[in-house]
């Protein structure tokens, strides 16, 4: 059965999984989508999150870093930009748009970098060390999107 262009691959896996499962696709996006919000709550608490027979995610402080002052960067240079009166009214919306999604992956970004509180009440255990093995693909794709955004300003 290939996956009709119609279907996200979260929904063609869903049906496909219902199918053989025999079980309602609501029960299995209901599982599917708490699996992911609890990866995404122990990944903003943790610094990795492993997810047995599929594999395990770094945090890696230093991308994150030099992550944060190419936000900031891009920020000011969109601050600056909506600060001028010579965009279009259309170039002003993306702007702004591109601006929010900015300060939103500037606050996601926040509690990793400086909140040392964070990590206090870790049940005993101790913070992961900083690791240098991470996925590169979801940066490189961040990137380049945001790159080509503001170009097109």
């Amino acid at each position: 059965m290939d996956k009709p262009q119609s279907l996200s691959v979260k929904d063609y896996l869903i049906r496909k999984m219902a199918i053989s499962l025999m079980v309602h696709e609501k029960v299995i996006e209901a599982v599917i989508s708490n699996q992911f919000n609890e990866a995404n709550l122990a990944m903003r608490k943790n610094d990795s999150v492993e997810i047995s027979g599929f594999g395990k995610f770094l945090f890696n402080k230093n991308k994150a870093i030099k992550k944060m002052e190419k936000l900031l960067s891009k920020k000011k240079w969109f601050e600056n930009s909506l600060a001028t009166h010579s965009l279009t009214e259309k170039q002003r919306n993306r702007a702004i748009t591109i601006l929010e999604s900015v300060n939103n992956n500037i606050e996601i970004l926040k509690p990793k970098l400086y909140d040392t509180e964070l990590f206090s009440n870790s049940g005993g255990m101790e913070k992961q060390a900083d690791s240098s093995s991470t996925s590169e693909g979801a940066d490189r794709s961040d990137s380049r999107a945001e790159d080509q955004h503001m170009q097109e300003l």
